[in-house]
């Protein structure tokens, strides 16, 4: 099992390291970093981990994919580096999305998607009263009242989370945006708010609303408080700034967020909210079709959390949502679906495995390893987990599906479907079961898996040459603890006698590290392979190695890749071993070819392909 510590490691350095990182949050399956600098996100090396399904920028996010996991990897970040903590004075990102809705779905994303799995609690925790409920537990009694409001505090208290979210994206201090929540969900207020009778203060009329489970207000001050927050910064004098900013910053936002901000916020959610009933009434399958269409595609760009305010606010309106529950069934399950037709059909064991287990995930809500494991992989599936997505949607819409509380839609969060409707639970199993089977169906038959005779060319041996003339040794006299166990993937060492560095197999480079001391190249059969040129040799920062190639390029075996100037390496007390390994192959499937020297154009290793 991967090292989390390690892993969190390559993953800030990948990224451009703890400098170049504004903020950190986390979804149900991604990291999703803001970076000062986002041509420092190094995607080829985060994508040549095997702990990384892929790596998505959208808008000022720079998101690696890496699935269940997540939380254990986002952990080990938290524990080992000091991250930046919303509130105190930070430098601007270097770009900045120009498009205004681009702006907005990027900041709504940004801020729900921290807050998913308090609303997956208290969804779950509804399913589970609701299933004690048709078990006898009387709704009258005082354990189903009291089991109540404790999911629903999930709910009510949701500015209170959305602040402490939009604070981290807004760059403002998180305890006064808590205090603005406060402000909205303040017995005193929501009780003159219950009586009905009009308020107002010094004169300016306050809307009589009510702002518990609400979205869009609390998202609205917030911003507007980071404002009031710069302009405090600037006008408090130094001398007792600590007492007069957030003195300026609370008396200037709270009767502004009542008299304003609020009541906008509000009347948004209002005509929302009009929408939504419009859609409902006149064409309730449009949403659940698209929806069950286009996930995968909004997955990809990391956007599908933007559907979860309206989804969030139709709950909250109406007990229930059609916005995402449905449509993301229909989906998810056809990504399943998808999964499980090429393991039937893949002939190569360890496609078999990942699309197996990629069913398996997708089967549970999870999508990404069927994404970008499977769907992606081979032609055509993706078109088909579309087409049926966007069926099985279709027919949840017409049969007037709905998901009564939150969880990631699959077959474990099916009793989110079970409410006062008999009908409504079976709808969902008829929808899963319609998802599954049309993708099953079509990706059998249409998607292209390739034969063992299409392939055979694949089972041979690929042999690739010694990089570098030198002293031919292996991993295990390395002095470097990582790469000595075969952390990083499995190869040979080579202690060079030459400064030129050169191709070990035609292949297309990758990934050129920014220091030169590091070079990532695949073949046209897929196979990566990485060269390292010294131990610890990034401390050099570039100086002594001169790149001959650029990314993306594509070079012949024995093609020039790297000059060294190898004295002023070791000069410079750095040890100049060269590793060359198959990132992500087993050592089984590596064929070393003992030899004591080497030089370009000798056999050095090869591999070993499945059978």
């Amino acid at each position: 099992m991967s090292d989390p510590a390690k892993i969190a490691t390559q993953i800030m350095a990948a990224v451009g390291g703890i400098q170049n990182v504004k903020s950190l949050t986390h979804c149900a399956t991604r990291l999703r970093f803001t970076l000062r600098d986002k041509q420092q996100f190094n995607q080829a090396q985060l994508e040549k981990m095997p702990e990384v399904l892929s790596t998505v920028v959208a808008g000022d996010e720079s998101q690696v994919v890496i699935g269940a996991n997540v939380t254990k990897y986002y952990a080990a970040i938290q524990q080992q580096y000091q991250l930046h903590e919303a509130g105190e004075p930070n430098q601007p990102t270097q770009t900045k999305e120009k498009n205004l809705i681009k702006r907005i779905l990027n900041a709504i994303v940004s801020i729900m998607a921290p807050i998913i799995t308090v609303l997956i609690a208290g969804g779950m925790f509804k399913v589970v009263i609701a299933i004690l409920a048709l078990l006898g537990l009387d709704p009258k009694s005082t354990a189903y009242l009291t089991l109540s409001f404790m999911a629903d505090a999930a709910f009510y208290f949701l500015p209170f989370m959305l602040a402490v979210s939009a604070a981290k994206k807004f760059n403002t201090n998180t305890y006064l945006a808590m205090m603005m929540a406060g402000v909205l969900l303040h017995p005193n207020f929501t009780a003159l708010v219950a009586a009905g009778k009009p308020i107002a203060l010094f004169g300016a009329p306050i809307r009589l609303a009510s702002y518990g489970g609400s979205v869009i207000p609390i998202i609205l001050i917030v911003w507007f408080m980071s404002y009031v927050e710069r302009f405090a910064e600037k006008v408090a004098p130094n001398m007792i700034k600590t007492m007069l900013k957030p003195l300026l910053v609370a008396l200037i936002t709270a009767p502004i967020a009542l008299i304003v901000i609020g009541p906008i916020g509000s009347l948004l959610g209002d005509g929302l909210y009009t929408a939504v009933t419009f859609i409902n009434q006149h064409t309730p399958w449009l949403v659940p079709t698209l929806v069950g269409a286009f996930t995968p595609l909004l997955v990809m760009v990391g956007m599908h959390v933007s559907l979860l305010p309206l989804a969030t606010l139709s709950m909250t309106k109406f007990g229930s949502e059609t916005i995402m529950g449905p449509g993301m069934l229909a989906s998810n399950i056809a990504q399943a679906g998808a999964a499980a037709a090429i393991a039937v059909r893949e002939k190569q064991t360890r496609g078999r495995q990942i699309a197996l287990s990629a069913s398996v995930t997708a089967l549970s809500g999870i999508t990404e390893p069927a994404l970008y494991g499977v769907t992606l992989k081979y032609k055509h599936a993706l078109t088909c987990v579309l087409v049926s997505g966007g069926l099985a949607g279709l027919f949840a819409g017409l049969t007037g599906l709905v998901r009564y509380s939150f969880g990631s839609p699959g077959i474990f969060t099916l009793p989110v479907f079970i409410g006062a409707n008999p009908a409504n639970f079976r709808n969902a199993l008829l929808t899963v079961a319609i998802a599954f089977g049309a993708t099953f169906l079509s990706t059998y038959f249409f998607a292209t898996v390739e034969t063992n005779a299409s392939t055979s060319a694949k089972t041979q041996p690929q042999p690739f040459q010694s990089v570098v003339a030198g002293e031919m040794i292996p991993l295990a006299r390395v002095q470097d603890e990582v790469f000595a166990a075969g952390t990083l993937g499995h190869g040979v060492a080579i202690i060079p006698e030459s400064g030129t560095i050169v191709a070990p197999a035609d292949a297309t480079i990758s990934m050129l590290y920014p220091t030169n001391h590091a070079i990532g190249l695949t073949t046209a059969s897929g196979q990566e392979v990485l060269i390292h040129i010294g131990i610890d040799t990034v401390r050099l920062d570039g100086r002594f190695f001169k790149p001959l190639v650029s990314q993306g390029e594509s070079v012949k075996v024995g093609q020039p890749l790297i000059k060294i100037d190898l004295p002023l390496i070791e000069k410079s007390g750095f040890d100049p071993t060269v590793i060359v390994l198959l990132p992500n192959t087993p050592p089984e499937r590596i064929e070393v070819h003992e030899k004591t020297s080497v030089r370009p154009g000798d056999k050095l290793f090869s591999f070993i392909p499945e059978t």
